[in-house]
């Protein structure tokens, strides 16, 4: 578990999300605090978060999750924490970069928005919101060793495989909707917000062939978009 670092006391409410999907609600994050770019001090042990980071760039150590005991109280960046949805504390990364956690034992994987700093214990790396952190199993097994990619910063994507879109809606429930329907097949899915409308997309795919196959096999009437 981790030690939340308050650096502000402006409120920024962050809206929860269905704990079983695959969240990337990247469309409408707040502004980056000034405090949380600056050096800081934990345990007489300073971090110096970055100012930028590439795309692609990646990290691998141990991965936690905090909370009930966290729920509804300030992060780093000044949000209300909210344990089911999709965000994650480490402890240099900029504010809002956009990463996918893989967890190397079972190879499942969660995309997170970093909103806080953290954690401070040897050989943590990141510490996941209760939902990210069950997506990829560690409400079970507490901590797992796990890989961290960024795939976006300050509006860059890292196309790193496919998605097959299968709706869009102009109303939000209605997308998670069917979201929670595809699930069932075994994949994760994501909800994004472009042009006005509630697009819904099957994610996870490897290759353009891999979603192909998935897309006729299953009958599906959709089309696919890089990742």
């Amino acid at each position: 578990m981790k030690k939340n670092i308050l650096f502000l006391a402006a409120v920024v409410f962050f809206t929860g999300c269905a704990q079983k999907a695959y969240h990337t609600e990247v469309y409408n994050v707040p502004g980056v605090k000034e405090g949380t770019k600056k050096p800081y001090s934990v345990n007489g042990k300073m971090y110096y978060p970055m100012n930028r980071v590439p795309i692609g760039w990646t990290q691998t150590g141990i991965a936690s999750w905090y909370g009930p005991n966290f729920h509804g109280r300030y992060t780093s960046n000044g949000e209300v924490y909210n344990m089911y949805a999709y965000t994650a504390a480490h402890k240099t990364l900029p504010m809002n970069t956009i990463v996918k956690v893989t967890n190397l034992r079972n190879h499942k994987s969660v995309i997170v928005r970093i909103n806080d700093r953290g954690p401070f214990v040897k050989g943590r790396i990141i510490d996941l919101s209760y939902a990210a952190g069950k997506k990829i199993g560690l409400d079970v097994t507490g901590t797992a060793p796990v890989k961290i990619t960024v795939i976006k910063f300050k509006g860059k994507n890292y196309v790193s495989g496919y998605m097959l879109q299968v709706g869009a809606f102009m109303n939000k429930n209605g997308a998670w909707k069917v979201a929670k329907k595809y699930q069932k097949l075994g994949y994760n899915t994501a909800v994004i917000k472009r042009n006005m409308l509630y697009k819904v997309y099957i994610t996870g795919f490897k290759t353009y062939q891999e979603a192909k196959k998935f897309k006729l096999s299953h009958g599906i009437n959709g089309f696919i978009v890089g990742e």
